[in-house]
C-alpha cells in the first residue's frame, strides 16, 4: 500500500508491505500523482516496507530522478539496511538523503482517514 500527504513545500508517500514486482501496476499512477503535485521536497517514509525488490528500487529510482529534474530532494525516512543495499547494488543510492535521525515507531498503526491523513492510492 503507497498512501500520499502533502504540505506547501513537501509530498511525504507512506509505504507499507512489499515493494515489489506484484505491486507494479501501482507505479505510474502514483508516479503521476506525485510528479503532478510539484513539490521541492518527496520523503519516501519505509518505515512499514517488508520486502523490496529491482521493481521497487526501479519505482523509487523514478521518483527521485523526475525530483531531481525539476530541481527538487528525495529523503529516504526509515529505510531498512537491505533496502539501501538494493538500492546501492543499482548505482542509484547518491539520487537520495538518507533520513539517519529518524526511528520508525514498532507497531505503529496506519492513520485512519481524518481531514489531513495520507490518502491511498
Amino acid at each position: 500500500m503507497i498512501e500520499i500527504s502533502t504540505s506547501s513545500t513537501t509530498t511525504t508517500l507512506l509505504v507499507a508491505g512489499d515493494l515489489d514486482l506484484a505491486e507494479r501496476e501501482q507505479f505510474p499512477e502514483v508516479t503521476a500523482r506525485v510528479v503532478g503535485l510539484r513539490r521541492q521536497l518527496l520523503v519516501i517514509d519505509m518505515c512499514r516496507v517488508t520486502f523490496m525488490d529491482s521493481t521497487g528500487a526501479a519505482f523509487l529510482i523514478s521518483l527521485a530522478d523526475a525530483g531531481r529534474r525539476r530541481g527538487g530532494a528525495t529523503v529516504l525516512r526509515g529505510a531498512a539496511d537491505r533496502d539501501l543495499f538494493v538500492l546501492e547494488i543499482c548505482g542509484a543510492l547518491e539520487l537520495f538523503r538518507i533520513d539517519a535521525d529518524h526511528r520508525c515507531e514498532l507497531g505503529a498503526e496506519l492513520p485512519s482517514s481524518p481531514e489531513g491523513a495520507p490518502a491511498p492510492v
